[in-house]
C-alpha cells in the first residue's frame, strides 16, 4: 500500500546504536523544544509550508512550482524526517549528513496545486494532526524505553522502531500533501 502514495518512507533497523547520543538528544530535545515551542505558538512551521507553496504556485504556475520547487521541497522534508528519525532514536546518524544515507525518503511531485488549494490543506491536515498527537502521546513511553534499551544494550527494541518507522511513514505522507507535492489526499495509516 506504501508505493502506491506519491511519497514512502522506509528505513532499515541499525544493528547497534551508540550510547552517547542518548546524551546529546536529550540536550538537543531541551533545546529544541524550547525553540520550537516559541516558533510553534507564533504558528511558523504551521503556516509557513502551505503559505510559501501558495506564493511559489501562484507567481510560477502548478507545472512549473512542481518541476522547480517540488525537489526543493522533497529534499528538506528529507532533512526533517531525518532528524526526527535521529530524535526518535532510529539512527545516531546527525541529520546535517547526507539523509540519503539514513533514511529512504522518496516522492513524486505531481497534480495540478493551485494557490487556494496549497492554503486550504491548513484545514484538511487538522485531522491527521488531531490523530497523530494523539498517536503522539505514545512517544511518552516510546522514547524513554528507547533510550534506556540503547543505553543497556545498544539496540532499539524492534516494536519501537517499527512503531516509529510507521509514524514517520503516515507523516511523512501528509507532509507530502501539505507543502503541494501531491493532490492525493494521505491515507490515515502506519502502512
Amino acid at each position: 500500500m506504501e508505493a502506491a502514495y506519491p511519497a514512502t518512507f522506509n528505513m532499515a533497523m541499525p544493528e547497534r546504536m551508540q550510547r552517547p547520543h542518548v546524551a546529546i538528544r536529550i540536550l538537543v530535545i531541551i533545546v529544541l523544544g524550547f525553540i520550537l515551542s516559541i516558533a510553534s505558538f507564533l504558528g511558523i512551521f504551521y503556516l509557513g509550508i502551505p503559505i510559501a507553496a501558495a506564493i511559489l504556485v501562484s507567481q510560477k504556475g502548478p507545472e512549473r512550482f512542481l518541476q522547480e520547487n517540488g525537489p526543493t521541497f522533497v529534499k528538506w522534508g528529507r532533512y526533517l524526517v531525518a532528524a526526527f528519525a535521529y530524535m526518535l532514536f532510529m539512527t545516531d546518524r546527525l541529520p546535517n549528513e547526507d539523509p540519503e544515507q539514513t533514511i529512504d525518503l522518496q516522492a513524486t511531485p505531481e497534480g495540478t496545486p493551485t494557490v487556494g488549494s496549497a492554503l486550504l490543506r491548513i484545514i484538511y491536515v487538522i485531522p491527521h494532526g488531531i490523530v497523530l498527537g494523539i498517536i503522539g502521546i505514545a512517544f511518552i513511553v516510546v522514547i524513554p524505553w528507547a533510550a534506556i534499551s540503547i543505553l543497556m544494550n545498544e539496540n532499539i527494541p524492534e516494536w519501537a522502531f517499527n512503531f516509529t518507522r510507521g509514524y514517520l511513514r503516515w507523516e511523512t505522507r501528509v507532509l507530502a500533501y501539505y507543502a503541494s507535492l501531491t493532490d492525493k489526499y494521505p491515507p490515515f495509516s502506519f502502512d
